[in-house]
């Protein structure tokens, strides 16, 4: 029978940790002059997540600058594809945050205990062997994540609270099309390749019948060696999926309720995911007369978006911004 933690309880841990990420090269940009990079901590659930936050050349604390939060696809981390995009979105004035989801790249992750607990302390201490929680994709805990990100960023000394926009690519994607769809303190979003998610009735079943046995014990509560990933996505041998723990985060019925100008930037031979499904959902934002905008980038596949099709996307994206965001009364 698997244990599980009580999260009031503060753990002192010998770790075990997993994997290490994979994911397309990212060769970083030096950022403009003056302009500059800090480390920050943010919390999500109590869990310690790492950030990098990056401020234009002239900022000053009594600014209120538009701030561009980016959440990062499978196996993707803030040493990635941010460090390529951060030097745009701070020539064009933004504040842009990059951050490591829960248990992924240098954030803290959720603990699980490997043995029996003992009795806590008075300060409910308490010393066991538990095992980290990483590489995890887990949309109750990853929209939590970005969730968090947007209240650290609103409370940033020189940021503008009401013009926090978010973008995503690829997983990251549909995260931020949730959030946007659930979050009324972003103002603007951009997915990127993003996929949607979604789940046919036979799969949606499947999710239920594994929240069972995970919550009986009669399987791994937290997926380790289960859920692997499949087909071309197998090349994230780090990575677990845990279906059961996105029940009822379904990207495309969340943008039914995004209020918020909306960019779709799409792989004309995209591989891994719907552009269909992408297309159907800026329709949908579209008929109830939200701005939004829909753009295929030519002769590129899904991990072309941070090669040959980085340029053309980044500066629409930015464009985007820009005008709904930057410029927004």
């Amino acid at each position: 029978m698997f244990r599980s933690a009580r999260a009031t309880w503060l753990i002192v841990i010998s770790i075990v940790l997993v994997g290490a990420q994979s994911s397309p090269a990212q060769k970083a940009e030096p950022l403009p002059e003056g302009a500059e990079k800090k480390a920050v901590t943010i919390y999500s659930d109590g869990i310690k997540m790492v950030g990098d936050l990056y401020f234009p050349a002239g900022f000053k604390t009594d600014d209120k600058r538009p701030a561009v939060i980016f959440c990062n696809g499978t196996g993707g981390t803030r040493k990635g594809t941010p460090t390529r995009l951060a030097t745009h979105f701070v020539k064009a004035g933004y504040v842009f945050l990059a951050f490591d989801y829960r248990g992924w790249g240098d954030s803290d992750g959720k603990l699980i205990p490997l043995e029996a607990l003992p009795k806590p302390g008075e300060k409910g201490e308490v010393t066991v062997k538990a095992r980290v929680a990483r590489w995890q994709m887990n949309y109750a805990d990853q929209t939590e994540d970005i969730r968090a990100a947007i209240s650290y960023v609103a409370g940033e000394p020189g940021v503008d609270p009401e013009k926090i926009g978010i973008m995503g690519s690829s997983y990251g994607g549909g995260l931020v099309t949730w959030v946007a769809g659930n979050d009324p303190r972003v103002k603007c979003v951009v997915a990127q390749v993003p996929g949607m998610g979604g789940r046919g009735p036979q799969a949606e079943k499947a999710a239920y019948a594994l929240a069972t046995k995970q919550a009986r014990g009669e399987t791994e509560p937290v997926p380790f060696e289960t859920g692997k990933l499949g087909g071309k996505l197998a090349i994230y041998e780090n990575m677990r999926a845990n279906p059961a723990r996105s029940i009822g985060f379904n990207a495309v019925d969340a943008a039914a309720k995004i209020k918020v100008p909306a960019l779709f930037v799409v792989a004309e031979k995209e591989e891994l995911s719907n552009n269909t499904v992408v297309e159907q959902v800026h329709k949908d934002i579209q008929k109830r007369s939200v701005p939004t905008g829909y753009h295929v980038i030519k002769d590129i596949t899904h991990y072309g978006i941070y090669r040959e099709g980085f340029a053309e996307a980044t500066k629409l994206e930015i464009e985007w911004f820009d005008k709904h965001l930057k410029g927004a009364k």
